[in-house]
């Protein structure tokens, strides 16, 4: 028997909303461990509530391919629940069932069940959800594996070869039944790939140009952290002699957000106090499916890293922006509360034409909130003028 590893960060934001009148939507995209933490959910209550009826549906089992609308799902828990005990109902995939909200808001609205569900979709929060069950649900956003959870995961010591383990194949916790071997796990993660552009975005956007959102993809891949707009992206589509109007491939930037395969990142005027309404940033939720489109190359450490920064701000649970201020770029501005960051992401900091850009930039924001500059160099530890230096294997290990 495998050995299953809990998530304790998620666990424990899971537990204080168990039994209570609010529907737990686990989202995220696919693979990055949704169906296990509700499973462990299950399970966890089982232990805890001895007379439990748990009724699980997981739309990716085909045992469940009957239930593809609202009232097969409705008659289905009728004949599944007990209504002397409390029904604790677990729907994986919850999106794959025509009109489930409205379902979903009648069994929530009795006493005698507790509901727990995933998607692979924003959308379904955004409209679906939204709409039928507002103030009625609470969202676990779930992320893959952190920099420490892949090193308990995989029994790895906490290294420099365990960072570039982790740079290059991503968080994805099946890995730790593969070899970490490039052809191994570059072939498993391009299967993946598939799975959330022909399920999440193909199917459902009914999209006819599947070789132009792999372009896209790729496009994007080669240009993590840089600023994008649809217009830049046209242009270039054009010069490839792929004729595609801005609004198109807005749509299509859309489709690939909402599948939780890239997330979007706006830049934040510092001084204006204002959110730019164009030229935003994209970073990949895994760095491993990145690797498997366009390879893992040397030349791309810094992007790669800036990726890893940013999926670990997210992982801890901030929310962030990119920093513009005149002339000037901060990395990242996460923020979570109260709490307030800013981040700088270079690769080395080899002169002192760098340290005056990274560490100048955050010596110009005039408030007292915490700043960081993370980088690879060996010894980055200690600070320039009050601002942090960490190495990245540090930040990855110790920032929350």
């Amino acid at each position: 028997m495998s050995t299953i590893y809990q998530r304790k960060t998620y666990v424990d934001r899971i537990l204080p909303f168990i039994d209570k009148d609010l529907i737990k939507v686990f989202t995220g995209q696919r693979r990055v461990g949704k169906s296990c933490l509700m499973l462990q959910t299950s399970e966890l209550i089982k232990k805890t509530r001895t007379a439990a009826n748990i009724i699980y549906i997981n739309k990716e089992d085909y045992a469940f391919d009957n239930i593809k609308t609202d009232k097969d799902l409705y008659d289905y828990l009728q004949q599944k629940q007990l209504k002397d005990h409390k029904n604790y109902v677990f729907i994986d995939e919850i999106q794959e069932i025509s009109n489930f909200e409205k379902v979903i808001r009648d069994i929530n609205a009795k006493n005698n069940f507790d509901v727990y569900c995933t998607g692979s979709n924003s959308t379904m929060l955004s409209g679906e959800l939204a709409t039928t069950l507002s103030g009625r649900y609470i969202e676990h956003k779930i992320h893959g594996l952190s920099f420490c959870e892949f090193l308990l995961f995989h029994k790895l010591a906490n290294s420099t070869d365990s960072l570039m383990k982790y740079l290059k194949y991503g968080g994805l916790p099946y890995l730790i039944h593969l070899e970490l071997e490039d052809e191994i796990v570059f072939g498993y993660l391009k299967s993946i790939f598939n799975s959330i552009i022909l399920k999440d975005v193909v199917a459902r956007h009914n999209i006819r140009n599947v070789n132009f959102l792999e372009r896209l993809v790729r496009y994007l891949a080669d240009n993590v952290g840089n600023i994008l707009s649809a217009k830049k992206i046209s242009d270039y589509l054009k010069s490839q002699y792929i004729k595609l109007s801005p609004n198109s491939v807005l749509n299509y930037l859309s489709f690939l957000v909402d599948s939780y395969f890239i997330r979007e990142v706006r830049r934040f005027d510092i001084i204006g106090k204002r959110l730019f309404e164009v030229n935003d940033k994209y970073y990949f939720e895994d760095l491993g499916l990145r690797h498997s489109l366009i390879g893992f190359r040397q030349i791309d450490i810094s992007k790669i890293m800036e990726n890893a920064v940013f999926r670990h701000l997210e992982n801890s649970g901030y929310e962030i922006n990119i920093g513009k201020m005149r002339n000037k770029e901060i990395d990242f501005i996460a923020t979570k509360n109260s709490n307030k960051v800013y981040v700088q992401v270079c690769y080395l900091i080899r002169d002192q034409k760098v340290i005056d850009r990274e560490f100048g930039n955050l010596l110009e924001i005039k408030d007292n909130y915490r700043k960081i500059v993370v980088s690879m160099d060996e010894f980055a530890q200690g600070n320039v003028k009050g601002i942090e230096h960490q190495h990245l294997r540090d930040f990855l290990t110790n920032f929350k």
